[in-house]
């Protein structure tokens, strides 16, 4: 059946026979309204050159692309070379000749025999790739080609839809390409198969002389996403509609930070109804699971989220219950909220930041973006009005405005966390009145950089390799570090994100993803061997191998002398959340059940939500999950989850992760229904 679909969309599709699309193709790359950058694309023949170049928030990729195709329009030479989002430098190369194929990109070389067409996926490639693959795909029989290096990429047809502009309308086609990562991609290609445009529910790339449609084509790219997730969440989510009773667990009890004896835990709706001892006998009606003598814990809080649709899932299933959301647009996140708290899609609660950036050519597109100290300030209450719970100050603030962003934040009941605004220090912020610092970096790099240093572009992460010179016991980090103590300041460090920055090197896996690596998708596992920032120059290595412990006392140091530590990650949560527990273990000083207990019932008490949230206990929100192990003696347990249960809906991570070609960690407990 689905060959027959397939073959009667291409003899449908005049256009797929066409190797390359002819000429010069121009894109606007648009976040938020914002033209930030271009895609050019140059072809002649089968020969096409790339140009994709956009900044935003003071970074972005900047790539060159040269790529050959043959007569069926698949790659026979491709060469990407540049920077990435991060500056970590760019040389790939694919060739095939014949049968064989060979390659080189950060993981280190590669080669193949092609027993069948392949289509080789680079690691480092633009958006403009995913038009090419979609075209080759809509000539394939099953809409299914093998992918080099690895993974198999498929294509789904999506909806027709005209799009408006200068040069006419464009009556084009959403195509969804996956099999290659965790998420598809949707490119819209026109009638002759030529991409009209690349598009996600945060930015798109779209032909120049369509702009105008930035808006329409990110809301289209977000319905498409929420109807992916429905259909996932209709598979994955089981509301049982009984009593649902879990034997033979232990449960993370935060008061004594130990695991108690065996007990069977009731839930009924969205609470949990009892407690009992184990033997308890059960009541007509009951669903029962077999804890098998595994641990339930408490939901996890990770507290510097960007939440959208795609990591939403993800970080569920690996017991985050509660994300705090660090800036995000503020309308798709209300309409997030929404359907992850009516259940229409599987997702963490959410803690909003508020987001407020100062205007600049720098600057962000999160939240509201302000001109003056009055727009800040009535930015502070537009968020109070709608019930958030912070604001979060970013890089482009103008410093000056901060004390009055402070006040009225707190005279309103918000408390006030951010970056240290560019050409300001973290102990002004602290003056000013932060609750809360963001980012490890953020609190350090005012002991390094020299005033007039300019920190909305990428240079807030490279002047850490600065940072091997510096003495922490000098006056200057004393002196911050003792206003964080005085002042009873919290510090929400992401220390993975810092690790990544400083410890991942091409070819080699991610010293952070070891526990998972082999778990995801090819493309995800190249992304996982790849530097995130420029090592290339001589003693950068060192250079950045030495900054991350003087990062990493810097945190101990702060612990130890009594400092909130927030556990976040900025990097989507989920499995790397997992490594930021583990971090705080290995550098900070926290043991296993520390650590534990600052993800669950510290975060639950630091949210003002421990009445409800944050342990299992008669009452409280049916929010937990499932791991074979003890991690009170090893914070790794975490890492495989059997089950979690947000809201009294019970999730079986290996029933999710296929859907994202993830392979599963462990199996789901045993389920047993009523009769």
């Amino acid at each position: 059946m689905k060959q027959a679909i397939f073959a009667a969309l291409c003899a449908s599709a005049a256009f797929v026979s066409t190797p390359a699309m002819a000429g010069a193709e121009r894109f606007s790359v648009i976040f938020g309204g914002r033209n930030v950058g271009h895609l050019n694309v140059d072809t002649n023949g089968t020969h096409s050159d790339i140009d994709f170049d956009f900044k935003n928030n003071g970074r972005g990729p900047t790539m060159k692309e040269s790529l050959d195709v043959d007569a069926n329009g698949f790659p026979t030479a491709w060469t990407v070379t540049g920077a990435t989002t991060f500056g970590s430098k760019v040389d790939e190369r694919f060739t095939l000749k014949g049968k064989r194929a060979t390659w080189v990109d950060s993981t280190g070389p590669g080669k193949a025999t092609v027993k069948e067409p392949s289509i080789y996926v680079p690691q480092s490639g633009s958006p403009w790739s995913v038009g090419l693959y979609a075209r080759a795909l809509l000539k394939d029989a099953d809409g299914a080609i093998p992918a080099l290096p690895g993974g198999t990429l498929r294509i789904e047809k999506g909806a027709a839809l005209t799009i408006a502009g200068k040069a006419g309308p464009i009556a084009a086609t959403a195509y969804e390409i996956g099999g290659v990562n965790t998420t598809p991609d949707t490119v819209l290609l026109d009638a002759s198969g030529a991409m009209a445009a690349y598009v996600t529910p945060d930015f798109i790339i779209i032909r120049e002389g369509y702009e105008g449609e930035e808006e329409r084509l990110r809301n289209l790219a977000a319905k498409w996403s929420t109807d992916r997730y429905v259909a996932i969440q209709k598979a994955v989510a089981h509301d049982y509609g009984k009593p649902v009773r879990i034997r033979n667990v232990r449960l993370f009890d935060p008061a004594t930070s130990a695991l108690t004896d065996p007990v069977s835990v009731l839930v009924n709706g969205k609470e949990i109804a009892a407690v009992e001892p184990v033997d308890s006998p059960a009541t007509p009606g009951e669903v029962a699971i077999d804890g098998a003598g595994g641990t339930l814990v408490a939901g996890m809080y990770e507290a510097h989220g960007h939440l959208g649709q795609d990591d939403a899932l993800l970080n569920l299933v690996a017991g985050i219950t509660t994300v705090r959301d660090m800036g995000n647009d503020n309308a798709v996140l209300d309409e997030l909220i929404h359907r992850m708290d009516d259940g229409i899609i599987g997702g963490p609660h959410v803690i909003r930041s508020g987001f407020l950036e100062g205007k600049s050519p720098f600057n962000a597109n999160n939240g509201i973006v302000v001109n003056s100290e009055k727009e800040a300030v009535d930015a502070v209450r537009w968020y109070a009005a709608r019930g958030y719970w912070q604001v979060k100050v970013y890089n482009s603030m103008n410093p000056e405005w901060v004390p009055a962003v402070v006040k009225e934040a707190h005279a309103l009941g918000l408390r006030v966390a951010g970056h240290v605004p560019a050409f300001s220090t973290a102990d002004a912020m602290i003056a000013a009145g932060y609750d809360e610092m963001t980012h490890i970096n953020q609190f350090m790099l005012g002991w390094v950089i020299k005033p007039g240093e300019d920190t909305r572009t990428l240079f807030r992460l490279t002047a850490l390799k600065r940072l091997p010179a510096l003495d922490l016991n000098s006056a200057p980090v004393q002196k911050t570090i003792q206003s964080m103590v005085d002042g009873h300041k919290a510090i929400d460090p992401t220390l993975g994100i810092h690790e990544m920055l400083t410890q991942n090197r091409d070819g080699k896996i991610a010293p952070g993803a070891t526990d998972y690596f082999d778990h995801m998708p090819i493309g995800v596992q190249r992304g996982l061997k790849k530097a995130m920032v420029d090592l290339s120059a001589p003693g950068d290595v060192a250079a950045y191998q030495s900054a991350w412990e003087k990062i990493t006392a810097t945190v101990k140091m702060l612990h130890d002398r009594g400092v909130f530590i927030v556990p976040g990650t900025d990097t989507g949560g989920a499995l790397t959340y997992h490594r930021e527990l583990e971090l705080y273990t290995q550098f900070a000083g926290f043991t296993p059940a520390e650590v534990l207990k600052r993800a669950t019932f510290d975060m639950a008490k630091y949210s003002g939500q421990d009445q409800r949230l944050g342990s299992i206990a008669k009452g409280k929100l049916a929010d937990f999950f499932l791991i074979p192990g003890d991690p009170t003696k090893d914070i790794k347990a975490i890492k495989t989850i059997a089950m979690v249960v947000k809201d009294g809906t019970f999730y079986y991570p290996s029933e999710v992760y296929p859907k994202f070609g993830i392979k599963p960690f462990t199996e789901a407990p045993k389920v047993t229904l009523p009769k």
